[in-house]
């Protein structure tokens, strides 16, 4: 049985350090009231996994596989805003959050090239199709990183995403929750990157597969 990951918990700048840090780099001063608007959609009363808890470890692995990336603070700011409208009873969430990602970078002054790649990147947490270029590999790696932590962590993890679906019938969440997971684990690699495989792939495998044989008693 491997070791789990050494590198969590995971620590990294404070959730400002990160906002404006990518701010800096794109040559923009970083809009406070903007990061007031997505702390305070990430702390919604409903959220019980997608929250900043997820949002900070996000930024930590971003933080810290930052010379993975080819534009580092696109991909920070795509992950500040890759769940940043989040109801579990709509199917529209990515799409509409790289929506509020594009038009607040192109209000704010940035280029709309540069929106368009981060609203692409919040696209590609969806999870649906392979991700295209680097940059989106890596957005989606940090994204699915909860699937590969420790399993006290993962365990957590899973049982806040069902109180987030708490409304679905037991049977139906058992069904449709399996089907995501077992989608996951079939995969020739879970992860793109390579320092997600070396530190997350085989922790995944391994939570995932426990996570499935949970659903099944």
């Amino acid at each position: 049985m491997p070791s789990e990951p050494s590198e969590w918990p995971l620590e990294g700048p404070t959730l400002a350090e990160s906002w404006n840090a990518a701010w800096s780099a794109l040559g923009k001063p970083a809009p406070l009231e903007l990061r007031r608007e997505l702390e305070l959609a990430w702390t919604e009363p409903h959220r019980h996994y997608h929250d900043t808890r997820h949002l900070g470890e996000c930024l930590a692995l971003c933080s810290r596989w930052t010379v993975q990336a080819e534009r580092p603070a696109e991909v920070a700011l795509a992950v500040w805003f890759h769940d940043a409208v989040h109801d579990p009873k709509l199917n529209a969430n990515e799409l509409n959050s790289a929506a509020w990602a594009a038009r607040s970078l192109v209000a704010a002054g940035i280029g709309s090239e540069v929106a368009q790649r981060v609203y692409d990147l919040v696209l590609a947490t969806r999870h649906d199709t392979p991700a295209r270029g680097r940059d989106a590999a890596l957005v989606v790696d940090i994204d699915l990183a909860i699937l590969g932590s420790p399993s006290e962590r993962f365990e957590a993890y899973d049982r806040d995403v069902r109180k987030e679906y708490a409304w679905v019938s037991g049977f139906r969440y058992r069904s449709q929750r399996k089907h995501v997971l077992q989608g996951f684990l079939s995969r020739a690699r879970i992860y793109e990157t390579a320092c997600a495989v070396e530190l997350l792939e085989e922790q995944a495998r391994l939570n995932l597969q426990g996570a499935i044989e949970r659903l099944e008693q």
